[in-house]
């Protein structure tokens, strides 16, 4: 990794990308301490000790949320949009057809663009009378709920222009990365407390060395799961036009273990967050009692957590992977599986096949997703946010990263060769 850094680096079109990407990169965190005004810092602070599940939200901000600045809410509605205009593109053809053409796609991202703006906005409404709630926001007025709004908003709107902006000029996935640097940007804290414990002697460094070595051993796991893939061999009939031959060739598809990526996990976090966050605002004992069930603190809760981590698996994949359209384009283009017939067989096999990874990848997942926890808890070590989300969302940010600066290179290497 770091060798390809360095000789990226030495390519003047290159180096010139990856400076812009870290300036954009120190914006991005400038903008991160910037405080909306009229907020009680005292009682903020008490907030995110006792809220358990805003620290999984401040993980996506950098810390943003736990000063709530203006880039409080991140780049999390430009996520939920893009999910969203997924899936819808699943439930309406005429949206689905948009994704085969490059003006269709254009379409797609303009709309995903003009529904971040307006989950931005309820979010930011919502945010604001939460923090009301909890005291952070002592005074609040018609004026004060407006411009606190418009200004949340337009910290999320900005942030997506800047993932844009990388993705145009820069390297890599502009919004993937900015998620990147959020979570990189918690870990000089989370060392400097772990440090702070380890002399005053509240944590051993027995504990610590556990500690780091497990977290090696999964981002080695995550590595090799991210990279994991099973080839289905594709072979094409030879087609004679006039005195040309076509096809005839053979190749593979690549089907990874992990299809919807970290997907599965958020829409997991996600769901067990609500039935807590309503708990807070129930007053019946016994409804109260059952909400908490679903917190972290509750031992059913890695049961529930595994089991739904599973099935959006499966639910993901069969949105991001279609075998019907795949066997069709077998089909038309003179593609076959060697052994399998085409058309419906076709279909089916892939299907199973899908299903097979699905399994292995769902259980992986979920793995992925409670050991960290259970790490902490064995060691002791708690300063570090590092769940399975953050360090699924590392590995396959970084490996998607240097993949683009290798074929970037790869490029160069030809356009010389050319010259």
């Amino acid at each position: 990794m770091f060798d390809t850094l360095i000789r990226a680096f030495k390519l003047p079109d290159l180096r010139k990308k990856i400076l812009f990407t870290l300036f954009i990169f120190a914006v991005y965190r400038f903008g991160a301490h910037i405080p909306v005004p009229g907020v009680d810092r005292v009682a903020l602070s008490n907030l995110f000790k006792t809220q358990g599940f805003l620290g999984f939200l401040d993980l996506f901000t950098g810390g943003a949320l736990a000063r709530f600045s203006i880039f409080a809410m991140g780049i999390t509605p430009y996520i939920n949009a893009s999910i969203m205009m997924e899936l819808l593109t699943v439930v309406f053809p005429s949206l689905g057809a948009l994704k085969k053409e490059e003006d269709g796609r254009r379409k797609l991202t303009r709309y995903a663009r003009n529904l971040t703006v307006l989950l931005a906005a309820i979010e930011a409404f919502g945010l604001t009378i939460f923090m009301h709630n909890y005291k952070v926001i002592p005074q609040l007025s018609f004026v004060y709920i407006l411009t606190t709004v418009i200004t949340l908003t337009a910290g999320t709107t900005f942030i997506m222009w800047l993932g844009e902006q990388i993705s145009q000029y820069g390297v890599g996935n502009g919004v993937s990365l900015l998620i990147l640097a959020s979570i990189l940007a918690r870990f000089p804290t989370d060392i400097t407390r772990t440090f702070l414990l380890l002399q005053r002697g509240e944590i051993g460094i027995l504990n610590v060395i556990v500690f780091f070595i497990l977290l090696i051993a999964i981002i080695v796991g995550v590595v090799w799961e991210e990279n994991a893939e099973r080839r289905i061999p594709v072979q094409y009939s030879r087609r004679v036009v006039g005195r040309r031959v076509y096809g005839g060739q053979s190749t593979y598809l690549p089907l990874k273990l992990n299809q919807a990526g970290v997907i599965p996990i958020i829409f997991a976090i996600t769901i067990l967050m609500i039935p807590p966050t309503i708990g807070e605002f129930v007053n019946i004992s016994w409804l109260k009692t059952f909400f908490n069930i679903f917190s972290p603190n509750s031992f059913l809760y890695p049961i529930f957590y595994f089991l739904l981590v599973l099935g959006f698996t499966y639910f993901y994949a069969s949105i991001v992977f279609n075998p019907n359209e795949l066997s069709e384009n077998f089909k038309k283009y003179g593609g076959f599986i060697p052994g399998v017939r085409p058309g419906k067989p076709t279909e089916e096999y892939l299907a199973n096949t899908l299903n097979r990874l699905n399994f292995f990848g769902g259980v992986f997942l979920g793995l992925i997703a409670l050991i960290p926890t259970f790490i902490e808890r064995l060691t002791g070590v708690t300063e570090f946010q590092l769940g399975g989300t953050s360090i699924l969302i590392m590995v396959g940010v970084i490996l998607d990263t240097i993949k683009t600066l290798e074929a970037q290179m790869i490029m160069k290497s030809y356009e010389g060769f050319l010259k």
